[in-house]
C-alpha cells in the first residue's frame, strides 16, 4: 500500500515538473526529422519525448521480465527433474545392507 502511494507522489511530481517547465517554456522549436522540419511548441515535444521515453522503459522492463520468466520457467522444469532423479534413488534397494 505505502508502495503504491509513494509511486503515485512520485507521477505526479514528475507531471507537476513537466507542467512547471512547459508553462515557463511558451515559445517553438525547430525538429529536423531528416525528410522534414516540424515546427512544435516546446511544451508538445518535451511531452512527446516524456511518453517517448516512458514507452521505452516499458518495453525494456517487459524484456527484463520475460527473461526472468523464462529462466524461472526453466529452473522449475529442472527441479522435478532432480526431484523425480531423488525420488528414483530412494526407491533402489540397498546392495550393502547385509
Amino acid at each position: 500500500m505505502l508502495k503504491k502511494i509513494g509511486i503515485g507522489i512520485l507521477v505526479a511530481l514528475v507531471f507537476g515538473m513537466m507542467l512547471v517547465f512547459t508553462s515557463s517554456n511558451p515559445g517553438f522549436v525547430d525538429l529536423d526529422l531528416f525528410v522534414t522540419t516540424v515546427r512544435p511548441s516546446i511544451a508538445l515535444a518535451f511531452s512527446v519525448t516524456f511518453v517517448f521515453g516512458w514507452v521505452f522503459g516499458l518495453l525494456c522492463t517487459v524484456v527484463f521480465i520475460l527473461r526472468l520468466m523464462n529462466e524461472r520457467r526453466r529452473l522449475r522444469r529442472q527441479l522435478r527433474h532432480s526431484e523425480s532423479e531423488v525420488t528414483s534413488l530412494r526407491n533402489l534397494p540397498l546392495a550393502d545392507a547385509d
